[in-house]
């Protein structure tokens, strides 16, 4: 069996026939790929010293080659209504200080690396897990946490699968029912890693998570979404729309510049003509900013053109931007003027607003905390 010679490789970036190769590769068994498989999809299972059935060098193959929790865990918060914030860190390296002229490893907060969230949220009949695709965000939008810095790195397909994975086997969730790319990034921007941890999540011996209960949210460019109508898998097309007119998105949202809103609209009918899903306009009401009453005309309108659904987001606050939340009256007075015109709106309930809820906030707020030396595990 050889093992000096092969990288570590991370187990969530594997189908299960490509991990079986892998296997062979190492002088592996071929069923021993679907017994690691069954350990960590079906049981939970990442540390393969615990993986019983598995020969003993096997499992120590297993430990040097394979990478199944990249990321480590930075900080795990609960909300009151139960939503859970994961706040994962992808070590860059690793490094020590000198104390009392000893090299002393850092505190996990203080050490370089690359810090991404991923929440699950929970309802009556929901585990819904909001995943991040990248790290940090090139959209820039001006009310958004997740592109404070800019965009550091796309993660993995493995990576991207390993949130959902953590999320899936925290104390309480029992299984994940739906998925949202709603989370650190822009998803479209990192095409292949995305769809390629959507097939994973959709597939029998993935996740098993229905096509039609997976969303993917958009700031949108139209050649991009244009790319998944190609896509062999017909999940929930989200639009970050947030604006009913050229004018106001373009302050808000800086990848405005490069289209239209009537370009958007174009790309997502032609989405909808391709999948027969219905299309979801996402809308984070700002006060005083995007929504007053012929904002919400002028959305009707939009809408209405795709028959599309509307998800009104009240905001949640972000330290140092300067944006406020809506008045509650506000916000019932828009969603009433959408109902008249029949639009499908509906306002989303705030989740996990005593954890850092916005997105990007929590990794925010911890590099606010470390660069005053209050970082907290």
């Amino acid at each position: 069996m050889s093992t000096a010679s092969a990288p570590p490789s991370h187990f969530f970036d594997h189908t299960p026939q490509q991990f079986a190769e892998f296997c062979a590769t190492q002088g592996m068994k071929t069923y021993t790929a679907g017994q690691v498989f069954d350990w960590v999809y079906a049981k939970g299972v990442t540390n393969p010293q615990a993986m019983t059935n598995l020969a003993q060098r096997d499992r120590d193959a297993l430990t040097e080659l394979v990478i199944f929790y990249g990321f480590s865990l930075l900080q795990h918060q609960r909300a009151t209504d139960a939503t859970q914030k994961l706040l994962l860190r992808l070590p860059i390296e690793t490094e020590s200080r000198l104390t009392n002229g000893k090299a002393v490893a850092l505190p996990m907060a203080e050490q370089p690396g690359r810090d991404v969230e991923t929440v699950m949220i929970p309802t009556e009949s929901r585990r819904t897990a909001c995943l991040s695709s990248q790290v940090g965000c090139p959209v820039g939008c001006t009310f958004c946490a997740s592109g404070l810095g800019g965009l550091e790195i796309n993660l993995s397909s493995g990576q991207i699968l390993e949130q959902a994975h953590r999320l899936n086997f925290l104390q309480g969730v029992g299984r994940l029912t739906n998925i949202v790319f709603m989370g650190m990034g822009e998803p479209l921007a990192n095409f292949a890693a995305v769809t390629n941890a959507v097939r994973a999540l959709h597939a029998e011996w993935g996740f098993n998570i229905s096509a039609r209960k997976i969303t993917i949210s958009t700031v949108g460019l139209p050649q991009a979404i244009r790319k998944l109508v190609g896509f062999d898998l017909p999940v929930t097309l989200a639009l970050s729309l947030h604006a009913p007119n050229d004018d106001v998105r373009r302050t808000l949202i800086p990848w405005a510049e490069y289209t239209t809103i009537a370009e958007l609209v174009d790309a997502c009918d032609e989405y909808f003509q391709k999948t027969g899903r219905e299309i979801t306009f996402e809308y984070l009401l700002l006060r005083n900013v995007n929504d007053r009453a012929h904002h919400a005309q002028e959305l009707a309108t939009i809408a209405r053109k795709l028959r599309a659904n509307v998800n009104l987001i009240r905001y949640n606050e972000v330290a140092g931007l300067p944006y406020e939340r809506p008045e509650t009256d506000d916000v019932r007075r828009f969603q009433e003027i959408l109902r008249q015109r029949r639009v499908n709106v509906h306002i989303r309930a705030s989740r996990g607003r005593d954890i850092a809820a916005a997105c990007g906030q929590l990794r925010h707020e911890q590099r606010a905390a470390t660069s005053t030396g209050k970082a907290g595990g």
